[in-house]
């Protein structure tokens, strides 16, 4: 059973998404919570799988909750999901730098929210490629040159060739068909270099990817 909180001040926006997640079997919503302090808070309380989190709330919003849930390490199992009203929120790069592991955008179909729902449950991070370019692109372009890592030298040239994929927002599966390498090996360079470069999930990885540039704007096509 996937357990979720949803974190969202709007009381309309929390029943809708209660009413969609518990019509699901696989699924139960275990709190609800109207800012940060308290989605923080009931996260402790009850170690959702997942939490849906708005990033604009009043008190303490859900970028800071999201941070705090993050660098807690008995909270290292629970996956942030943020709740955004647009694609290209302002907030959407800072949300994954603290740990969120995606985003979705309210606007979602009732099928997008909960296939979003078990893939973050899943270990997986909510990007699609199509927004993964939108919002490294974004991003990216604040910054004309890569900021140099030392974490780039930890990584095999074959885990920095997977790690500048994934940062596309390709899927295991697809990395594995690009290289030529069976899915499991994919799925083991993914795992290494997370744990060389200290990522949270795959989400972070597009981060570093695009941070480090492995990834830049007009490689994406």
């Amino acid at each position: 059973m996937i357990r979720v909180v949803l974190a969202d001040d709007q009381a309309l926006v929390r029943a809708g998404f209660r009413s969609l997640l518990d019509a699901e079997p696989d699924v139960e919503v275990v709190g609800e919570a109207s800012d940060g302090a308290h989605a923080v808070r009931l996260a402790r309380q009850v170690r959702p799988d997942v939490v849906l989190m708005d990033i604009r709330m009043p008190g303490v919003d859900g970028l800071t909750a999201t941070r705090q849930i993050a660098a807690d390490p008995a909270l290292s199992g629970v996956r942030i999901v943020v709740l955004t009203t647009f694609e290209l929120d302002e907030y959407i790069g800072e949300a994954l730098r603290a740990g969120a592991a995606g985003f979705l955008v309210k606007s979602a179909m009732p099928a997008e929210l909960i296939h979003g729902v078990r893939v973050v449950a899943a270990g997986e991070g909510l990007l699609s490629p199509s927004v993964t370019r939108r919002v490294i692109e974004q991003f990216a372009a604040r910054t004309a040159t890569p900021a140099p890592s030392r974490k780039l030298a930890e990584l095999t040239d074959r885990e920095r060739e997977v790690v500048a994929l994934a940062g596309t927002g390709l899927s295991n599966d697809e990395i594995a068909s690009r290289l030529m390498i069976s899915r499991a090996t994919a799925k083991t360079h993914v795992s290494r270099a997370m744990v060389k470069l200290g990522a949270r999930d795959r989400a972070q990885l597009v981060v570093f990817a695009y941070e480090a540039g492995l990834v830049r704007p007009g490689w994406l096509s």
